[in-house]
């Protein structure tokens, strides 16, 4: 079973995907850059990365696996527990373990876990059709090239040492902007009269409207029925980052793990509508901007859960 496939399908919508018993796979915006002279553009992107001691199960891997694969729960824990076996195995070795579209996990001189992530695939669903591409730097010698292929068209010479005595052009030039002056006064002068008659006309029209108001009677016989407004609800704000406790089949398990977040100073900790995979999500509080959920993130995973994951709706 290529258990990286389902892997980098979760990529796409979530920020972390934990391998029960292996590790974590953890993504990170990075917006988009420039760099270098010859200007190269990078789209915005997710940067996966990799933490070998976030390891137990949160039930998100799994269920998909079930789901996909077309398998129970249980039988879909016992399928990836044997490719993390298969895995572990290669790296005591001092193999790699390549996973496509992910990365490479390899094992250094200390017997440490060293992961390098692949650049084949942007995880970043809002950078779709965005790809990186180079802007050629352009020199002073191409634009002169430029320039003087132009000056062959035209009679004016830009450069110094190809310029000559065009003294003639600047009686032609004066004369030009003599008629062009010219022009400019009559259309100015024709302008102000059309301006003052409308000016007169416009006047003249609203003194009679005027005088037809004050002469107009206005009788109103019938009462006048009061008019209902419906006053509409307001609107609930939108936070669609959940930072994620844990996932339970049982509700009653996902009520009393709310209440010792509560207990333990987590006030905002509620349960989520149970999701597609029947379970009750359990999480530490929502947020409306992506930057203060991943903040709470980082600062429970030191002080209170390593396993702590953000869910984005």
């Amino acid at each position: 079973m290529q258990i990286e496939k389902h892997i980098s399908d979760l990529l796409y919508r979530y920020q972390c995907v934990t391998v029960p018993g292996f590790g974590a796979f953890l993504t990170e915006t990075v917006s988009a850059n420039v760099t270098g002279s010859a200007s190269s553009f990078f789209p915005p992107k997710k940067v996966v990365s990799f933490n070998v001691n976030v390891k137990n199960n949160d039930g998100l891997l799994v269920n998909h696996v079930a789901l996909q694969e077309k398998m129970s729960y249980e039988l879909a824990v016992v399928k990836i527990g044997d490719v993390v076996n298969e895995w572990t195995y290669l790296l005591q070795n001092r193999n790699r373990v390549v996973l496509k579209n992910i990365g490479e996990i390899s094992v250094n001189n200390e017997m440490n876990w060293v992961f390098e992530p692949a650049n084949t695939v942007n995880y970043l669903t809002d950078s779709f059709g965005l790809t990186p591409f180079v802007s050629p730097e352009i020199t002073r010698e191409i634009l002169k090239q430029e320039v003087e292929a132009l000056e062959e068209k035209t009679p004016i010479i830009f450069t110094p040492e190809r310029k000559k005595d065009y003294s003639y052009l600047k009686y032609a030039a004066i004369f030009v902007v003599m008629l062009g002056a010219g022009g400019f006064g009559y259309k100015t002068y024709y302008d102000q009269q059309i301006e003052t008659k409308t000016l007169a006309v416009q006047k003249n029209v609203q003194e009679k409207v005027q005088q037809q108001i004050q002469e107009a009677t206005f009788v109103i016989s019938a009462p006048v029925e009061a008019v209902e407004l419906s006053v509409a609800a307001p609107v609930e704000e939108k936070m669609p980052y959940h930072l994620v406790a844990g996932a339970y089949r049982s509700e009653v398990n996902a009520n009393k793990a709310i209440a010792e977040l509560k207990a333990a100073g987590f006030e905002n900790a509620k349960m989520l509508p149970i999701n597609k995979h029947n379970l009750y999500p359990v999480v530490y509080g929502s947020f409306k901007n992506l930057n203060e959920a991943q903040t709470e993130r980082k600062n429970i995973q030191k002080s209170h859960n390593a396993e702590a994951w953000l869910l984005i709706e």
